[in-house]
């Protein structure tokens, strides 16, 4: 009996193509359930990129140095070693700037969230109101000489401090005291959106930034920020509250000088903070006018959180001599975290006066990082 061939056996064919069958599915299944973790790992690698600039902590405890005065000599990219009777040692990973507690600059704070501008810029805002020549250099000129004006002093800060590079700015007031009382007797005046939009679209005509400022009157912060919502949760525009024109007393505005309590000002800092959770922003600046003792009381107990940036802006007008007075008791005397310091175009100027200049300022401990022209 002649042997069938195996090419003609069908059982061999049969068990050839259960094999390659096996093989089709058992490598098809492990490179299917391979699939999603290549494709998520190629997504992580070739797309997600970081909403906003790291934080440099080395480079953000070096500059806070700088801005003090303190030589610390060059960084490393682990941590700063600074002479034991001025700094501590600081570490890169650490959540704390630790500082001498023998000096009240820099101060200690917990580091900012990712995207912080301060203390890697300055800010030069231009102030005012659109309705009004009087209350600030925004609404005195048209806008395309005001922008050139501030692009000129962009142009000399950048100049004095060549190291930290300038962000313009534009702090309008949207929320101004009023002598006459109102129809609901607060003192206040709320701007309308056509003005708010008009000083955001300026400012992105520079590349800028915002500030809408605050002036209560009879109200309270906790009646007028939250009508800013919508504007505070764009990430370039951030606020400015003003002490002098809180009327707890209930006098008109103007007639003394107004007063917020670090419980006022801590809920501002809350409620920015919260924005900036539900909306993933970056850190809001918070500029608090001051210039006398009264205006700003309890600062002590003033919160610094990592998702806004404090800044204690010295408001006082005069002679140089006078306005590094008023710096040297009411800011660099009660620390919070930055501080600020407005230039006035005319009150300075007075009695054959002069208005300090960048080269003036930046010889003040701690430097201002945030200056407004009025």
């Amino acid at each position: 009996m002649k042997k069938k061939s195996l090419l003609k056996n069908p059982y061999f064919w049969l068990a050839i193509s259960l094999i390659y069958l096996f093989t089709i599915i058992t490598f098809g299944f492990f490179s299917f359930k391979n699939e999603p973790y290549k494709i998520t790992q190629n997504m992580l690698k070739n797309i997600v990129e970081p909403r906003f600039p790291p934080l440099n902590k080395v480079d953000y405890d070096f500059r806070l140095n700088e801005l003090a005065h303190i030589n610390i000599g060059t960084t490393s990219t682990s941590s700063l070693s600074i002479a034991s009777t001025t700094i501590q040692k600081i570490n890169a990973s650490s959540t704390v700037y630790t500082a001498s507690s023998t000096l009240p600059w820099p101060v200690k704070t917990l580091y900012p969230n990712d995207g912080a501008i301060l203390p890697f810029k300055r800010i030069v805002a231009y102030y005012g109101n659109f309705y009004s020549k009087n209350m600030g250099i925004l609404g005195q000129y048209p806008e395309d000489q005001m922008l050139s004006m501030l692009q000129a002093e962009v142009d000399k800060w950048n100049a004095a401090d060549p190291s930290t590079p300038v962000l313009p700015a534009l702090h309008y007031i949207a929320v101004t005291a009023q002598g006459y009382a109102g129809a609901d007797g607060k003192y206040r005046l709320r701007m309308p959106d056509s003005q708010i939009d008009m000083v955001i679209a300026m400012a992105e005509k520079i590349n800028g930034i915002v500030f809408l400022d605050v002036q209560v009157g009879g109200s309270t912060l906790e009646q007028e920020i939250p009508l800013l919502k919508k504007y505070l949760a764009i990430p370039q525009v951030n606020l400015g509250i003003d002490p002098e024109f809180s009327m707890k007393n209930g006098k008109k505005p103007g007639t003394v000088i107004g007063t917020f309590d670090a419980a006022d000002i801590n809920y501002t800092i809350n409620y920015l903070a919260q924005l900036v959770k539900e909306n993933d922003l970056p850190p809001k600046i918070l500029i608090i006018h001051r210039f006398t003792e009264p205006m700003v009381t309890n600062y002590k107990e003033i919160e610094t959180v990592p998702e806004v940036q404090i800044v204690m802006n010295m408001d006082g007008w005069g002679k140089p001599a006078n306005k590094m007075t008023t710096y040297h008791d009411y800011i660099y005397s009660e620390p919070v975290q930055f501080t600020g310091f407005k230039l006035f175009y005319k009150n300075d100027t007075l009695a054959s006066s002069t208005m300090m200049t960048p080269q003036d300022l930046l010889k003040l401990t701690p430097k201002p990082i945030y200056i407004q022209y009025q």
